[in-house]
């Protein structure tokens, strides 16, 4: 693991702004434009402020979006909205929630990490990052020099050693909560106990981190330590900018849960099943397995309930029919010739068989814009009967108008196939992974000065 620290961390005063509840939200890259309207609306120092400011008329290079957020927090610390912890601090931190029917508490803790560029230290990604997302979380870094999420990360400890040290010293303390949007309870315990820090930081030597959200986040942490160091020169060993504020959870937790991300494709020409079945050849085994979106979800139990990564699900909105395709011998071939350079564990991905020989491939389609991804079938359901509508969806893509030509029903990786492949040097294709519940923005920030 990476050298962790307690940091003093910046809070908001709940006797100032009430229920904490009404100033957190989700992370900024799951926020569509309607969310982002009701988080306004919800509270005037709701932390939507600052991670996902509004651009309005006039904007320019002195004033706009990220200035904005900005004078927000600075404004925010001098009123007393927010607050620096009178200690250093490691903040335990736990979601509960239920996944279809079941009920799953996740638990883990925030801590500032020393950054180190991915492939030169024992932070690994696992997912691919774009530039665009990279320059946006720069520009508001540079404006508010301050973390205002966290990255979240995931060391192996099997026997949650780490954790339980940090159960035991919030025992019979009251948490700080909140409910966010989806009914997910979040608790968190500032612990500022130095022996049990001191503890928790030398059980966590020697265990790699492994990031599971935030890679665009982190890459941008980085970019920003260098950019000071390209101004001041080499920064002091403990100065604030060579950490990161990382969420960090044991990959054995029974909170741990990934779930799929389903595709709805933009950009494709309409087919039929018979013309579907007939671009995968010999690649798969494929079957006609019904007709109407309504039978998304029979589709995906069949899925599920076969457990295998190289089976997909298809629907081709032509003829409104769902086809279940198995990847073959042959396909398993052409999928190694056409990732010659990629690990087995990358190459038998779900994802990397949907992207690499599905679309890229087979339909020939290797520029389409990005899909729209939806992580529950009655989403996939109602994308298809809904259509590609106007306006930005949560992945930032603006509809088209019309209908989604393909959706594709596919596994979500494991927590293994994360270590596997980072070990490796790999990244896996965009948004194979949706960690559920997400985390919280809002809940503790970290200064980088």
């Amino acid at each position: 693991m990476p050298e962790i620290q307690a940091f003093r961390g910046l809070r908001y005063d709940l006797g100032h702004v009430g229920s904490l509840s009404d100033v957190v939200a989700p992370p900024y890259d799951v926020i569509d434009e309607a969310m982002q309207s009701e988080l306004y609306k919800k509270h005037p120092a709701n932390v939507i402020r600052l991670i996902l400011n509004r651009d309005e008329p006039g904007d320019d290079e002195q004033s706009n979006r990220y200035t904005r957020a900005g004078r927000f927090l600075k404004n925010w610390v001098r009123e007393g909205v927010l607050f620096h912890e009178a200690d250093p601090a490691i903040y335990v931190y736990h979601q509960v929630f239920s996944v279809e029917g079941n009920a799953f508490t996740r638990r883990g803790f925030m801590c500032r990490t020393r950054t180190t560029p991915f492939g030169e230290g024992d932070i690994y990604p696992h997912e691919e990052t774009h530039s665009k997302a990279k320059v946006d979380r720069l520009n508001l870094t540079r404006a508010c020099r301050t973390n205002l999420s966290q990255i979240f990360g995931l060391y192996p400890d099997p026997q949650a050693e780490a954790q339980e040290m940090l159960e035991q010293a919030i025992v019979g303390q009251t948490p700080i909560e909140s409910v966010d949007h989806l009914g997910v309870i979040h608790r968190l315990w500032p612990v500022t106990d130095v022996d049990v820090i001191t503890c928790l930081v030398a059980s966590m030597a020697g265990r790699p981190t492994f990031v599971a959200d935030g890679h665009h986040r982190y890459e941008t942490a980085c970019n920003y330590r260098a950019e000071l160091e390209a101004k001041q020169g080499p920064l002091p060993a403990d100065h604030p900018a060579n950490f990161v504020l990382m969420m960090c959870v044991g990959m054995s937790d029974p909170g741990m849960i990934v779930l799929p991300t389903h595709r709805l494709f933009r950009g494709l020409p309409a087919m039929t099943s018979e013309e579907l079945i007939a671009r995968l050849g010999d690649c798969f085994k494929t079957k006609l397995a019904g007709e109407g979106a309504d039978l998304a979800g029979n589709v995906w139990d069949e899925i599920e309930t076969e457990d295998c990564q190289s089976t997909l699900g298809f629907y081709t909105e032509e003829d409104q029919r769902w086809v279940l395709a198995r990847l073959t011998g042959e396909g398993e071939e052409r999928m190694a010739q056409l990732a010659a350079d990629q690990s087995p564990e990358w190459r038998s991905l779900g994802v990397s068989i949907l992207h690499r020989l599905v679309v890229e491939t087979l339909l020939e389609a290797d520029d389409l814009p990005a899909p729209k991804y939806v992580h529950s079938v009655a989403e996939l359901e109602a994308g298809i009967n809904e259509g590609d509508r106007a306006g930005r969806d949560a992945t930032g893509q603006m509809g088209q108008g019309g209908a989604f030509s393909l959706a594709a029903l596919v596994m979500p990786a494991t927590i293994d196939h994360i270590q596997a492949i980072s070990e490796h040097g790999e990244r896996m294709p965009a948004k194979s992974t949706y960690f559920y519940p997400k985390l919280l923005s809002g809940l503790v920030f970290n200064p980088l000065e």
